[in-house]
């Protein structure tokens, strides 16, 4: 295997919880890779902040710097590949990626999902709405999804899933608790096994 480090891509919306948890990863050699650049749609993200704090390049790109869809989307891709990204991690970000970066970065995408895809899934379903979702049906487990991001929502193939009970007395923001620090910790093995070559996201791509 190559001593060359996976270089990595976050793009968040808001707190940066799992992008702050990739860049712990990687610092501490948990995972062969490192974060090369952060891009938020929200100027104010705390992400942002996690990002400068590490010395790691931020960019706030999003509708505001870029009033046409289009614009915004070739900003997106071109920063990712002049920072010399490889693989490109979703981390709360929530807007849609653009045809530009997803071509460029077809099975390179990955997102994390608060729920057991192709479950509780799609358009609307993103944080607390999905763990009400879950509870309203009756599920007696919930967990993570790591899928790959294609045109439509949480559409991709699943590239990693834990699960995590559903206790008796759950309301939404107590499983989201429990099911973000999963999401922590199946979002850096997943990347490890990316780095390391055990996964293979081709390969998941021809099997779906």
């Amino acid at each position: 295997m190559s001593s060359k480090k996976l270089a990595i891509g976050v793009l968040s919306s808001h707190g940066g919880t799992n992008l702050q948890t990739i860049i712990d990863s990687c610092k501490s050699g948990q995972i062969d890779a490192e974060v090369r650049v952060v891009i938020c749609n929200n100027s104010k993200a705390t992400a942002m902040e996690r990002a400068r704090r590490e010395g790691i390049p931020c960019f706030h790109l999003s509708s505001k710097t870029h009033i046409k869809p289009d614009d915004l989307d070739v900003a997106i891709t071109s920063t990712l590949v002049d920072h010399g990204v490889e693989l490109v991690a979703l981390a709360g970000y929530m807007k849609k990626l653009g045809h530009r970066t997803l071509d460029r970065y077809r099975r390179r995408v990955l997102n994390v999902h608060p729920a057991l895809l192709p479950k509780f899934g799609g358009q609307g379903m993103y944080g607390l709405r999905v763990h009400q979702a879950v509870l309203d049906a009756g599920e007696t487990v919930s967990g993570v999804s790591i899928h790959i991001v294609d045109e439509e929502y949480d559409h991709g193939p699943v590239v990693s899933q834990f699960e995590v009970p559903i206790l008796e007395d759950d309301a939404p923001e107590s499983l989201a608790e429990r099911v973000l620090a999963q999401e922590h910790i199946l979002y850096s093995e997943t990347i490890k096994d990316i780095a390391s070559g055990k996964i293979d996201l081709d390969e998941l791509s021809q099997m779906d």
